[in-house]
């Protein structure tokens, strides 16, 4: 385990996230290790509503074209799960591979497209991340 942190939204408990990586994993070069995020999620959500707003966070990370934007929210759409309580929801990353998620340790879905995998999983370790807390705590960065 690197690093686990709580992600609240006006102040509702959302999720809690923890991010495994092996023993070389440099948290400044995320995107070039190998790495599971877990979300264990506190609240229901839609996995549209998931993957809605996947896309938006994925903005503030990178640039991409809006064919793309259109043909990744499709595919998120397809692919991610409506959520409970309880459920956790993870991404393994590996750089030259793409992304693989797991719901409640069942593989669901894979990616090989390694841009989507890059800056989806910059959704919560890029510097442009919208929560920069949860970022510090995940990457056990001290920025303050």
């Amino acid at each position: 385990v690197v690093g686990r942190g709580v992600f609240r939204a006006f102040g509702f408990h959302v999720y809690d996230a923890v991010l495994r990586a092996g023993r070389s994993f440099a948290p400044r070069s995320y995107e070039r290790h190998e790495l599971e995020l877990e979300l264990t999620y506190a609240r229901a959500f839609r996995g549209s509503a998931i993957a809605e707003r996947s896309l938006r966070e994925m903005r503030r990370v990178g640039r991409f074209t809006d064919t793309d934007g259109e043909r990744w929210l499709r595919w998120m759409n397809s692919a991610l799960p409506d959520v409970q309580p309880g459920d956790r929801l993870a991404g393994w990353y590996a750089p030259r591979e793409g992304i693989r998620f797991v719901h409640n340790g069942r593989p669901i879905a894979q990616s090989d497209d390694t841009e989507f995998a890059r800056l989806f999983i910059g959704i919560w370790l890029s510097p442009q991340t919208s929560a920069p807390d949860l970022r510090r705590q995940l990457l056990r960065l001290d920025d303050a």
